[in-house]
This record gives C-alpha cells, structure tokens and sequence, in this order.
C-alpha cells in the first residue's frame, strides 16, 4: 500500500514508519521539519496543498497531535484554541481534504491518547482534544464508507517515561512497538469507527 504518514519524525511517528516500511508498504513521510514533504498540517491551506503533492494514497495514518499541559485554572482560551487546533482540526482537515485522495477501499488512522478515558491533573485540554477526535471516528466512520477511519489511543509510551512519566502517575505504559501494532490493526484490517487501546 501507498500510505502517507503525517508526524513520522516523532517518536511515535518514526515507530509506526519502522514497522510499516519492515511490512514492504511504500510510506510517504511529512512533517513540519522532516520526512519526505515538510507541511503544518494545522494550516488548512497546507493540508490542501500537501495531498495536491502526494497525489493518490491507499491510506493516511497520523502520529501529530500537539496539546498544552497545565493546572486547569491556567488554562487560558488560546491553550484550548491549541488543543483543538493542534489535535483536533489538523486530523479533522487530513480526513476532509484526504477523502478524494485515498482509494475507495482506503483508511484513515488518527492519534488520541488514553486521557479521553482516563483524565489526569493539568491534562483537561488533552481530554478535550483526545474525547473530540474519538467521537468524530465514530461520526465519519458511518458517513464515508467503503472509505474506512479509526483511531489508535495509548497512554504513555514506555520509552518517553523519562520525560512524561509524571504525568500519568500509575498508569501502565506501553512500548511503542505496541503502538506502531495498532497503526496496522487500523491500516490493513477491515474494521471502521474504532478506537484501538493498545
């Protein structure tokens, strides 16, 4: 398959291009400051502007979804105006622009996070971002089949526990291998309008 992975120098990203690329599919990296093609994919225009390159794709997987963590009485409008617009209307614009360039039979595999479910201090935009991009899986998954959407949903990667482990106290992390498993759940499975827990 011909799959275009936005986010694919993250750690996330670089994980799930690794084990893509070891299944023998051809993946088309993007990032704002790596990859094969550089675009902001929180910039509609670039959106638009980054399928009208890629062309043709069988599907679009995202590992980019940048979000503010503070105390929630800190939370100012613009750090919920970023939440939303770094997780929720980038994936949001990939799956509206991307629709006319993945295969008929294609998907989409966007990234939300375990605080849809599982909410933590200083984590309240997160929630919000992560709970909107679940509810519109399940919204677009009955609206553009054969066309297929899900979502991958970890808690905090084994191997980032150094940087964000403190703010998931408790939580049982995941390896990122784990993770990148999910992606192609999502990828070359049949299923639609799911939220994979790895």
């Amino acid at each position: 398959m011909r799959i275009l992975l936005v986010g694919a120098t993250g750690l996330l990203g670089t994980a799930v291009h690794r084990e893509l690329t070891e299944r023998k599919h051809d993946v088309v990296t993007v990032a704002r400051t790596g990859g094969d093609l550089r675009y902001d994919v929180t910039d509609p225009v670039q959106v638009a502007d980054l399928y009208a390159a890629v062309g043709q794709v069988d599907a679009v997987a995202s590992a980019a979804g940048a979000v503010p963590f503070k105390p929630l009485a800190d939370l100012t409008a613009a750090d919920y105006q970023a939440a939303v617009t770094g997780k929720v209307l980038s994936q949001v614009s990939l799956v509206r622009e991307g629709l006319r360039h993945v295969s008929a039979q294609g998907s989409f595999t966007l990234i939300t996070g375990v605080l849809s479910r599982e909410p933590v201090v200083t984590g309240a935009a997160a929630s919000l971002a992560n709970g909107a991009v679940e509810s519109f899986v399940r919204a677009a998954a009955i609206e553009i089949a054969p066309q297929r959407i899900n979502a991958v949903s970890p808690t905090v990667f084994t191997e980032a526990l150094d940087h964000y482990g403190d703010y998931f106290p408790g939580m049982k992390p995941v390896p990122l291998a784990d993770v990148a498993q999910a992606y192609v759940r999502s990828i070359e499975g049949r299923q639609t309008g799911q939220v994979y827990v790895p």
